[in-house]
């Protein structure tokens, strides 16, 4: 890693092939890219939700076995898809089918339409609550032998968790979104890692959410610096201007840079990524 800026590179498993997203986690991991990263989505987002989407976190153990290098993620997982208690032990399968190379991204859910179609309830309060509690219990199950927790929605009653993840005290903990009263008064007080998808208005939208993730840390009494920022950087040809957005977020203090590519042109893109532009990407 040079000057401390990390670069990934994302294929989002929606709209695409298993062969293409194994192409992509191969350039990745071949390439040199710090992370590899996937999302967690019951329905495509963006476009047509009657089109294929895989789920994530059984992408995330195979993308464990087929790198050998690079560290895994998605960006983000939905809190209420599961009990935290599950995540937790989904978590520390994949920390160790990849030797200790899990990044963990949470967020609170927000496509409407994945509840709706499900029959879960869609609560914008009761979303962000739970991902607070959620928090609370994953950190408890991957660091203590016996864990007990009452909470509004969720309970711990003498709670084993084994075997515990290979990082310790646990993976790095990435939390997903923008929303300024609430995601990122969580971010700052739990997040080792906050992203945003950088789609919303590009850099100068995620530099202005940064500068106000800065006030939250203070609110909290937390040194902005000890809290990491990363931002999506969408490639589709134009590597001008990915490098513009990347140099505009460098300059704002962004370390974790996430290249997103696109079906069809997915694998192609990516490869071209990692052969043109990932060292400049990286320089200072």
């Amino acid at each position: 890693m040079q000057n401390g800026i990390r670069v990934g590179i994302r294929l989002m498993p929606m709209n695409t092939t298993i062969e293409d997203l194994r192409a992509v986690w191969k350039i990745g991991d071949e390439a040199g890219f710090d992370h590899v990263w996937g999302f967690d989505h019951l329905a495509p987002i963006n476009s047509d939700p009657a089109g294929p989407v895989f789920e994530g976190w059984a992408l995330m153990a195979a993308m464990a076995e087929a790198t050998r290098r690079a560290r895994i993620g998605l960006l983000v997982t939905g809190n209420p898809y599961r009990h935290p208690g599950i995540l937790a032990k989904l978590a520390s399968t994949v920390d160790h089918l990849s030797g200790g190379r899990l990044e963990f991204g949470i967020g609170a859910g927000w496509a409407e339409n994945e509840f709706r179609m499900l029959g879960m309830e869609f609560s914008s309060r009761a979303r962000f609550r739970q991902l607070e509690e959620a928090l609370d219990v994953l950190k408890l199950l991957w660091t203590e032998d016996v864990a007990n927790y009452e909470g509004r929605y969720y309970r711990l009653t003498e709670a084993v968790h084994a075997p515990k993840p290979v990082q310790k005290p646990h993976p790095p903990i990435w939390i997903g979104g923008e929303g300024p009263e609430r995601t990122l008064r969580i971010a700052a007080r739990y997040a080792d890692v906050w992203n945003t998808a950088g789609t919303r208005g590009g850099a100068e939208a995620a530099i202005e959410t940064s500068k106000l993730l800065d006030l939250r840390c203070e609110e909290v009494e937390r040194d902005p610096a000890s809290l990491r920022r990363s931002s999506g950087i969408r490639f589709t040809g134009d590597e001008d201007a990915t490098l513009r957005a990347a140099e505009m977020l460098k300059k704002a203090g962004f370390t974790e840079l996430i290249v997103t590519v696109l079906p069809p042109e997915a694998p192609r893109h990516a490869a071209i990524v990692g052969e043109r532009l990932l060292d400049r990407l990286r320089a200072g």
